[in-house]
């Protein structure tokens, strides 16, 4: 009978989600099913957990799942939510209080049950950063324009980018014994690609560039076999493009250029392998960035559209696989970043208009789908990175200040006083380089470009 409860209440929340005529007919059918039992048979129920690193001794953590199921942990480990889901059912897990004098933050905190116990749910604490970058072992090989994407076992995979030419290698960062090593190739070399971890645990690739030719091929790289594999190909080829991981687990693909700047979405079904055509944008654009906020929708920004760059914003449905435009920056600009704070606001902070780099960010509230202004960065830059860190701080590293200046210094945004400050310098000035937030609190800056190609890397806390 319980098994029976669990399904027709999340059956009747979803009735009431998106389709509110049924409001009356949801009301009181749990007591009817759970009296005349359910026909289709008992549910699979799955478990809903992960691990917590960082916190400190005699603190505690309280977590949730959907807003409910509260739980409250004293101490490093992995964690269950007392409450299994069905497949296809939601989780997002939220920290309701956090340790008293420690910032903590989570990754991998949504997504759809498919089918097996999630537990890569990561609820990271640590103290704030001091500003301290420390050099770590080299890339297999110099490259810039490449991906970076942590793993559920912890390593990062750097895949793809260029140095000469397009490059089909990728390589496995180990934070634990803080080493560099190769693992299976892409069938495929490329760069300006994008690289999304699944809900799955593979990491799909899709597009990019190559010699002259703009990709539509996708890929999934096993972390379990190291082993890259074919999927489904894009119906068009591009490049600085955006793919955003949706709350259900499928993948958005959006804009980008394949000599035309493009205005077309797609969607990836991971449990088919295929791509399916989706809304266009309102306004074609490529190399700008898009976001996925607390109600499941996609806020993308910004932009070029060949012509000019744009101010424009737009929020993606993706039960109604359909667009519509929101407040408009007050700055137009490309090469920028888009950082979802834990206030549910979106930071978008510097990039360039075609003829300089940027300092000025702005605020996204999705609440009111509107804009306001925040404190600018020390050091206008485009073609950087933003991270946000275990404090709820956003990291700003590196970049390049036109007409060519690469930068080695990075700043830190606090939401509290929304203002910028400087922190621990880089010891390569790099752009077009990866940045990749570790469980255990560091960032990890790997690659990148300052003259010629970089196989240097950095760690940051």
């Amino acid at each position: 009978m319980i098994a029976i409860y669990v399904r027709t209440r999340w059956s009747c929340y979803f009735a009431l989600s998106l389709f509110s005529i049924l409001l009356a007919a949801c009301g009181g059918s749990e007591g009817h099913l759970s009296a005349q039992g359910d026909p289709a048979g008992p549910v699979s129920l799955y478990t809903i957990g992960g691990t917590v690193t960082g916190l400190s001794a005699g603190s505690f953590i309280a977590l949730a799942n959907n807003g409910v199921d509260d739980i409250v942990l004293g101490g490093d480990g992995t964690f269950t939510f007392p409450t299994r889901l069905a497949t296809g059912r939601a989780y997002n897990l939220s920290i309701v209080t956090l340790p008293v004098n420690q910032p903590c933050t989570h990754t991998y905190g949504a997504g759809t049950v498919a089918g097996a116990n999630v537990d890569l749910l990561n609820v990271i604490c640590g103290l704030p950063p001091v500003g301290l970058v420390n050099a770590t072992g080299n890339l297999t090989g110099p490259r810039y324009s490449h991906t970076a994407t942590l793993l559920p076992n912890g390593k990062v995979l750097v895949a793809g980018g260029f140095r000469a030419s397009a490059l089909g290698i990728a390589d496995l960062y180990d934070p634990v014994t803080d080493t560099w090593s190769a693992t299976g190739s892409l069938a495929t070399a490329r760069y300006f690609h994008t690289a999304i971890l699944l809900t799955t645990g593979k990491v799909l690739v899709t597009g990019g560039f190559n010699a002259g030719t703009y990709l539509a091929s996708a890929e999934l790289y096993d972390p379990a076999t190291g082993t890259w594999t074919p999927t489904g190909s894009l119906a068009t080829a591009r490049s600085a493009h955006t793919a955003t991981l949706l709350s259900g687990g499928n993948v958005v693909v959006t804009g980008g250029s394949n000599g035309a700047v493009l205005a077309s979405a797609e969607v990836y079904d991971p449990s088919t392998g295929t791509w399916n055509a989706t809304g266009n944008l309102g306004a074609a654009r490529s190399t700008h960035t898009a976001t996925l906020i607390a109600n499941g929708n996609v806020l993308v920004t910004g932009g070029a559209n060949g012509v000019t760059t744009l101010t424009s914003a737009e929020l993606y449905d993706p039960v109604r696989g359909t667009w519509a435009t929101t407040g408009s920056l007050a700055t137009a600009r490309w090469d920028h970043t888009a950082t979802l704070l834990p206030n549910g606001k979106v930071l978008v902070a510097g990039g360039d208009n075609l003829a300089s780099s940027l300092s000025s960010a702005e605020l996204y509230d999705p609440a009111t789908g509107t804009w306001a202004a925040t404190g600018s960065l020390a050091t206008a830059r485009n073609a950087y990175t933003a991270t946000l860190m275990p404090t709820g701080n956003v990291l700003a590293i590196g970049g390049v200040t036109l007409p060519g200046t690469y930068l080695a210094s990075a700043e830190l945004y606090s939401p509290t006083t929304g203002a910028w400050s400087a922190t621990g310098n880089l010891s390569a000035a790099r752009v077009w380089h990866s940045a990749t937030l570790l469980t255990n609190g560091k960032v990890l800056v790997a690659g990148g470009f300052d003259g010629s190609s970089l196989a240097s890397a950095e760690l940051y806390w």
